[in-house]
């Protein structure tokens, strides 16, 4: 992963896709010759290109004439996936792109700084504090720059698609023709629509070009979730079989290096039926409010929670979400974890075939309509009839997201108990040194 940065770059940020996009231009912007204000729509021809004002182009730049400029975009889907997801108009400054193809993508083209200001404020809540703000703005820009250095260079090697096993893995996949996009897949970005503070802006300015670097100063992968569940989980259990010194398994509290092993599979059932200490088990509402928007809210239990399925539910979920009908499910084992308990490879047995899955996004979305909070459960089986399938399923689970870097909610805590953003970037990312790029 290199380090290429000695002036701040700009990001293209791909914000949505549709047949016809409508956007409305506060300012002037400048495209094809012409300055153009007010209420805008665009299409895509049958040929892909791009239709706008009865002329069609292979890709269309509007260029904002002003910093103050800023364009407004509609039905912005976000939440893709997830539980939370809905439509909304987002409003971005910068530069608008328009490609063609089988649908018309909008391009945000912003300064990463700016770009920074807004993602600080969607990851999060644009009141938390000091600390926790120059943390998410570093460990943000980091990861920023690192996708963009590293473009085109990512490998795939090593997923696995066989009869009786699914080894797939989601990571941020190289963007044809943007950087990165706007939703959780890469990093929430909405523009300026979510409300924003001085406070942001002088965490990002106070941090300006600062990143993690690894020990041999190269950009530091600095990922990150909303819950790490008491312990960090490692790079490789989620994406490539990689290791970085820097993601490593950490018990997220005081006592970083004093944890139970995970991996073994009794010791994960007692941590993930316990309730044992650590910074993100915390239910204050204004530490949570920090890091939880509105629409993060509405999920109340993230640190340990349950879900519960009917054998008719469950079995339609699982064959709708993996394309595999394994009938009734009647069990589910736990073939590997990961440090913080979270399932790696878990096996799923019903009434008509036996399969393995992994890694642990794949779990999570094969046993959701959404996607699970995490992999790191435990399955109890009630009410089985005489050919072993149960009536009802419960997934008892720790966390939210992959547990993988900083863990949101606990810094949050750590920012509350008056840790400095240093102190925090060392406990989740022990190792990794702070270095100024530009």
């Amino acid at each position: 992963m290199s380090n290429k940065f000695n002036t701040e770059p700009t990001v293209s940020v791909g914000i949505m896709s549709a047949i016809e996009i409508r956007f409305n231009f506060h300012g002037a912007y400048e495209a094809d010759g012409a300055l153009v204000e007010g209420q805008q729509t665009a299409t895509v021809n049958p040929d892909g290109t791009v239709l706008w004002n009865d002329s069609s182009y292979g890709e269309l730049l509007f260029k904002a004439t002003s910093p103050k400029c800023f364009f407004l975009l509609e039905d912005v889907t976000i939440g893709v996936d997830f539980h939370w997801e809905r439509k909304e108009s987002q409003a971005f400054r910068g530069n608008l792109k328009l490609l063609g193809g089988d649908a018309l993508t909008a391009v945000n083209i912003v300064p990463v700084e700016s770009y920074l200001e807004s993602v600080i404020s969607s990851e999060m809540s644009a009141t938390a504090s000091d600390s926790l703000l120059k943390a998410h703005a570093v460990i943000s820009r980091s990861w920023l720059l690192a996708q963009i250095g590293e473009k085109g260079e990512r490998s795939t090697e090593g997923m696995t698609e066989t009869e009786d096993e699914r080894l797939v893995w989601y990571d941020r996949d190289n963007h044809e023709r943007f950087d990165v996009c706007a939703d959780d897949h890469c990093q929430r970005y909405q523009g300026i629509t979510r409300q924003t503070t001085p406070a942001v802006a002088e965490a990002v300015a106070a941090t300006r070009g600062v990143v993690l670097t690894d020990a041999d100063g190269n950009l530091a992968d600095a990922r990150f979730s909303k819950c790490c569940g008491g312990v960090f989980e490692e790079f490789e259990s989620c994406w490539q079989p990689h290791h970085y010194h820097y993601l490593e398994a950490r018990s997220d509290s005081d006592s970083a290096t004093e944890f139970p092993d995970l991996r073994d599979e009794s010791n994960a059932r007692e941590w993930i039926l316990g309730n044992p200490d650590a910074f993100c088990n915390v239910t204050d509402k204004a530490v949570l409010s920090q890091v939880l928007n509105n629409y993060d809210q509405e999920t109340p239990d993230f640190y340990r929670w349950k879900v519960v399925y009917d054998k008719e539910t469950l079995s339609r979920i699982v064959r709708e979400r993996s394309g595999i009908d394994f009938g009734y499910i009647t069990a589910m084992e736990a073939l590997e974890r990961g440090t913080s308990g979270r399932i790696i490879r878990l096996r799923i047995t019903g009434t008509k075939r036996s399969m393995v899955i992994g890694k642990e996004l794949e779990i999570r979305r094969t046993l959701s309509e959404s996607h699970l909070y995490s992999s790191a459960f435990v399955a109890e089986m009630a009410d089985k009839d005489v050919d072993g399938v149960p009536a009802t399923i419960t997934l008892y689970g720790a966390g939210w997201g992959h547990g993988v870097g900083l863990c949101q909610i606990g810094a949050a805590a750590m920012g509350a108990q008056g840790y400095d953003y240093e102190h925090i970037l060392r406990h989740y990312f022990p190792g990794a040194d702070l270095t100024t790029l530009y």
